[in-house]
């Protein structure tokens, strides 16, 4: 077992930031252990170790944060600690195997600036709501272990001149002081094309600044930039980013993994037909169909019965009659 004075400089060490301190006790007590034939703990410690290594950035920026934002910049951000995986989204080949070299590169990110080479950071993803953009985020967030800041659009965008542009510097502030995602939803809001015709000078600005700030940035962080209207995007913006990944709604093959994976292990789901279902659901995002199954397991769960086809038959025909009677059309 460590020694309390051991105990006491791991505390001490974690408490003021200071990793390789806490890595080199951490150490001692891996050895100490091994030298009394805990072979198997001394292991463990020995891997926790290395991943925590991993996870800790370099070049001087903060340890990953175990409190809110603070500050002028706390207003502007907010963070959750994803434990979502690459395993809980219904991904194409090639959209998963752009988000596993993501993923891959940061685990690795000692190994690769060491040799005077940078991860991929920059992520623009484009498509429909609900097929799976802002989950992304999270899933990268939770496959490195790393906090989810999104930041507050309705707080960053001010109607004062030049007040926007001063926002957006402490955000990207915080991106390179603490090694984190940042998610950018709904992206469109600040990278507006500029010379659109209800431009007045200000998103011209705000553009000019996320350009430089992007461009500049070195840090560990990734930062994902997620929008449903690609095509009002200022055209300089994409060659900031390294992966722009395109999302689009479900084939009728994705619908039935999904629709698997989320009523699959219900007692009595067994006999339900997931092509006709799939069928049914053509058309409807991601988020649409899960709210869909859920929305069928509730009903069947307070009806104190196993689920039934006609449940998820009638749960998908309400979402879709919902989305129809949401949209232009129907006005």
């Amino acid at each position: 077992m460590p020694s309390a004075d051991q105990i006491k400089a791991l505390l001490k060490a974690y408490a003021q930031g200071d990793d390789p301190q806490f890595h080199s006790i951490a150490m001692q007590i891996a050895a100490g252990e091994a030298r009394n034939g805990h072979g198997k703990l001394a292991e463990e410690i020995r891997a926790l170790i290395d991943s925590a290594k991993v996870r800790v950035p370099s070049g001087g920026t903060s340890p990953i944060p175990i409190t809110r934002p603070r500050g002028e910049v706390a207003d502007l951000l907010t963070v959750t600690y994803p434990k979502a995986r690459l395993g809980d989204l219904v991904l194409t080949p090639k959209t998963r195997g752009v988000l596993d070299r993501v993923v891959r590169e940061h685990k690795n990110i000692r190994d690769i600036r060491a040799h005077g080479l940078a991860p991929r950071k920059k992520l623009l993803l484009v498509g429909p709501p609900g097929t799976g953009k802002t989950m992304t985020a999270s899933v990268i967030a939770g496959e490195l272990a790393l906090p989810l800041f999104t930041v507050r659009l309705d707080r960053l965008i001010t109607r004062y001149m030049g007040e926007t542009a001063a926002k957006l510097r402490l955000v990207f502030d915080a991106i390179a002081q603490t090694r984190a995602v940042y998610l950018f939803d709904e992206f469109d809001s600040i990278g507006s094309a500029r010379g659109l015709s209800n431009d007045v000078g200000e998103i011209r600005r705000v553009v000019n600044s996320f350009l430089q700030m992007v461009e500049h940035d070195t840090s560990d962080s990734i930062i994902i930039a997620a929008t449903n209207h690609p095509k009002i995007l200022d055209r300089a913006l994409f060659r900031r980013f390294d992966d722009i990944i395109r999302y689009v709604l479900p084939t009728t093959e994705e619908i039935k993994i999904l629709l698997k994976s989320r009523v699959g292990s219900v007692q009595g789901s067994t006999h339900l037909h997931l092509a006709k279902l799939a069928l049914r659901a053509k058309g409807l995002s991601y988020a649409d169909i899960t709210r869909a199954a859920d929305d069928a397991l509730k009903h069947a769960l307070i009806e104190r019965r196993p689920l039934k086809q006609s449940d998820l038959f009638n749960a998908i025909a309400e979402r879709r009659a919902t989305l129809d009677h949401g949209s232009p059309k129907s006005a």
